[in-house]
């Protein structure tokens, strides 16, 4: 599909105006939108971090999980709305149920059924704004970032809403205060308005340089941190994108016409959206386009990229120590440990990451945990489950953990929440028996229903279509031992299910 100059089409058919020449807005702002980018599913915090319940939904720094906090921190930015959440199919309900904690509904939740990188993440972002407020602001945040200083964020972004507004495609610089090099840098140029220094032209993006390099980047005070964080308007952004890349637009036009709602989600046609160029908004756009702009930004950030970045991030204690749960040391200096199940003693260590989950422990120097991921790329090639999953697995009706395991049988403890229902299935391997600890359960066995309190108990024989239920106020738990010749999450055929997982045979749901 050609790109029309100063159009875009989006799902309603509308077209759009792209002119970049409006001046910038007094007073009243347009829409906001803070688009999360949630779709990471990253390796460098394993054991903690995995597959199917990545960082970003996980508390690693305070009670919220870091997607929580990245949503309130946009609250009382001027004219901002409801986030906009761009997150992968496995992880939806886990960013509903965690949005629904915060009593903070969603503009709208965007399943990627595939990972394309960011560019096109922001464009089907782009579109979807463009058609609630043809004027409307992007806020980009990635959903795994710390940022200390929230006050400070809030104004910096506020500080450059009129050049967005104008235009402007802005990225956040985070001033170093380190020779960092894992990180692109930023050059920034003149200020766009000689009476304030908040916005500056882009002289350069530069790749991870080398220590002396990035020694040379702080001395000069020139440079700034690529936080890949942005703020633009969505119009603005979709012209630039046609003009760079305009086979992604193209696909993400069509893919966005043709999302489907599916309860609380907005679900993309994977025949489509799979086709799309995969690419960062900064190769495929930033670095491209000359209105590209900068913001520094000194309000704490970090992106909590390893380990070692916790223990910058924590309360250390008087040895430097940062120590989350029951956890006891002797001389012990420098070090991040992590207790999650059980009691962790460490003795004699300096500077040494431990982590413990209940299925796995992580034992390694500081100056190795970027090596992480090498672990967790053994593991897959052993074809292991700890890399995808915890031993607590959240569904979206409550969630389910495996207490003991041999040669044809494996126990689970079964927890679902009041007024929840799991699917109508059967297994073709394997039988179950069901024993109810607390609750009230309501159970389908073939042809029958009926209700089971604490301490009863049923058997549900293989090859039986089966469902339980919670129809109850308080959490049901269950213990469920299961027997047969294969007992793998994939053996599951769906007939009903009130989360759209008929026929889905698949491990990660």
């Amino acid at each position: 599909m050609a790109v029309s100059a100063g159009t875009i089409a989006i799902k309603s058919g509308k077209a759009l105006s792209l002119s970049h020449n409006r001046p910038a807005l007094k007073g009243n702002h347009p829409m906001l939108f803070p688009v999360i980018l949630s779709g990471g599913s990253g390796t460098r915090l394993w054991p903690l971090s995995r597959k199917l319940y990545p960082k970003q939904l996980l508390p690693l720094v305070d009670d919220r999980t870091m997607l929580q906090n990245t949503v309130l921190r946009t609250a009382g930015l001027p004219g901002a709305g409801a986030p906009l959440i761009i997150c992968n199919e496995a992880h939806r309900f886990l960013v509903a149920e965690q949005l629904r904690a915060l009593n903070t509904p969603a503009e709208s939740i965007i399943l990627e059924p595939v990972g394309r990188n960011t560019a096109p993440a922001v464009g089907i972002a782009a579109l979807r704004a463009a058609e609630q407020d043809p004027e409307a602001l992007l806020l980009i945040l990635p959903a795994d970032h710390v940022i200390t200083d929230e006050d400070r964020f809030r104004a910096t972004v506020a500080s450059g809403l009129g050049a967005a507004e104008a235009g402007k495609l802005i990225t956040f610089g985070i001033v170093p205060h380190k020779p960092e090099t894992g990180y692109g840098y930023i050059r920034k140029g003149a200020p766009l308005d000689h009476e304030s220094d908040a916005v500056f032209a882009v002289d350069e993006f530069r790749e991870k340089p080398d220590l002396a390099t990035a020694e040379n980047y702080l001395a000069s005070g020139q440079y700034l941190w690529n936080s890949g964080m942005f703020l633009m308007r969505a119009t603005a952004y979709l012209e630039e994108l046609g003009r760079f890349q305009p086979e992604m637009l193209d696909i993400c036009q069509r893919a966005y016409a043709g999302a489907a709602a599916d309860l609380d989600f907005l679900r993309l046609p994977l025949e489509i959206f799979s086709t799309c160029p995969e690419d960062s908004i900064d190769y495929a756009v930033m670095e491209k386009t000359g209105s590209a702009a900068v913001i520094p930004l000194d309000a704490g950030w970090n992106d909590v990229g390893s380990w070692s970045s916790l223990l910058e991030v924590g309360r250390q204690d008087k040895n430097g120590n940062v120590l989350i749960g029951d956890v006891l040391t002797e001389d012990v200096t420098g070090s991040y440990i992590h207790a999650g199940s059980r009691l962790v003693t460490a003795l004699g260590l300096h500077d040494h990451v431990v982590v413990e989950t209940k299925d796995a422990v992580l034992v390694a120097a500081r100056d190795r945990v970027q090596d992480v991921k090498k672990l967790v790329n053994q593991l897959k090639d052993a074809d292991r489950e700890e890399p995808l999953l915890h031993s607590k697995v959240y569904r979206p009706w409550g969630a389910y953990e495996g207490t003991d395991k041999g040669t044809r049988f494996q126990v689970k403890r079964i927890t679902v929440k009041p007024g929840e229902v799991l699917s109508l299935q059967m297994h073709h391997h394997r039988a179950e028996h069901w024993i109810v600890v607390s609750g009230t359960a309501r159970i389908t066995r073939g042809d029958e229903t009926f209700v089971l309190t604490e301490d009863q108990s049923t058997y549900i024989p293989l090859g039986t279509t089966h469902r339980m239920e919670n129809p109850g106020k308080i959490p049901l738990e269950l213990i469920e031992v299961q027997t047969g010749s294969y007992l793998g999450e994939d053996d599951i055929v769906r007939f009903e299910d009130v989360y759209g997982r008929e026929g889905d045979k698949t491990k990660v749901e």
